[in-house]
């Protein structure tokens, strides 16, 4: 009867409300995995460029007697862990020694260890313009610090795993390298400001600071972690400045309030003339709640979006020091 169907209908739309969220569940952590399994690949071609050099990368390869334009191409970690990402073919194909921008080997090509699944603009191309290679976007930065970077001047550069030729050896972690953050995750596309401020060089202790810093870079880019190739902070790195996820933000050109970061000065932008490079790039993920990151002795880890700010900033630091409750 009509009045049967109806019970029918209503009992399989009550099974369908229970089921959905369970398969979104199951879904959503078999994605966190195979994210978890990417950071695991990273940290461990990480790990087998350090043993094959004794040092880990640099973050790029700055020439401080360059003009303005001449480390914009330098390549950043991605690119130069390439041959132990089973990408050895690839990286056969390319220079590291010379600028990325217009080598058409990398132009199209997605590498999967790069990309969270659960990235929802993850089929999105970047066009740099000009002529240059068309990239995907990454979902995973290496840590660059707290908040100071790199200073051209002195080629001295911040407290974390990498900065502009660094190179640093496991030596010199002496917080424990279970104890230093290596990568974590980032949001690819995330609004940045860059190449002005900040006022002060004392890191920000709140969200209404950081977005205060983040208001006084001069230039405005809608394009963060877009060119995985690229050595700057704001495409393939993140700091500490503040905890996971952590609310800054900025006003677009449509007028919608976006998650934003911010780099005070592109790393080797005019050479050793250049100033100094402090940055709030923050690491977010689309996992509800937390972010995975890498550890320097190659583990992965959870880390909630609850974590206090000393702690995750003590994480960042590979010779701090710092005494903290737990990590």
């Amino acid at each position: 009867t009509l009045v049967e169907l109806l019970v029918v209908i209503a009992i399989i739309g009550v099974l369908v409300a229970l089921l959905l969220p369970a398969i979104q569940a199951a879904r959503e952590a078999a994605r966190r995995t195979q994210c978890k399994n990417n950071l695991k690949q990273l940290g461990l071609a990480v790990l087998n460029y350090e043993s094959a050099r004794r040092r880990l990368p640099p973050s790029a390869e700055v020439d401080l007697t360059s003009t303005s334009t001449g480390n914009n191409g330098s390549w950043g970690v991605h690119g130069r862990i390439l041959d132990y990402l089973e990408q050895s073919n690839l990286r056969q194909l390319v220079d590291l020694e010379t600028a990325w921008d217009n080598q058409q080997a990398i132009s199209g090509l997605r590498i999967p260890f790069f990309q969270c699944p659960s990235n929802p603009r993850a089929e999105e191309l970047r066009d740099p313009g000009d002529g240059k290679a068309l990239l995907y976007a990454t979902n995973y930065g290496f840590n660059m610090g707290v908040y100071f970077v790199y200073d051209p001047q002195t080629d001295v550069g911040g407290a974390g795993a990498f900065y502009p030729n660094s190179h640093l050896p496991l030596q010199r972690f002496l917080d424990g390298t279970t104890h230093t953050l290596l990568a974590a995750e980032v949001k690819a596309w995330t609004s940045y400001t860059r190449n002005g401020g900040p006022s002060s060089t004392t890191p920000p202790a709140t969200s209404a600071e950081a977005e205060a810093i983040v208001a006084s870079g001069a230039q405005t880019k809608g394009t963060g972690h877009t060119e995985w190739p690229d050595g700057r902070v704001h495409h393939t790195g993140f700091t500490a400045a503040m905890t996971p996820n952590a609310r800054v933000t900025m006003v677009s050109a449509d007028g919608e309030r976006v998650d934003a970061d911010f780099n005070s000065w592109q790393e080797g932008k005019n050479g050793r003339s250049g100033s100094p490079s402090y940055a709030i790039v923050t690491s977010r993920s689309d996992h509800p709640g937390s972010v995975q990151v890498a550890m320097v002795d190659g583990s992965v880890q959870t880390v909630r979006d609850d974590v206090t700010l000393a702690t995750w900033r003590a994480m960042a630091t590979r010779d701090g020091a710092e005494a903290v409750d737990s990590r």
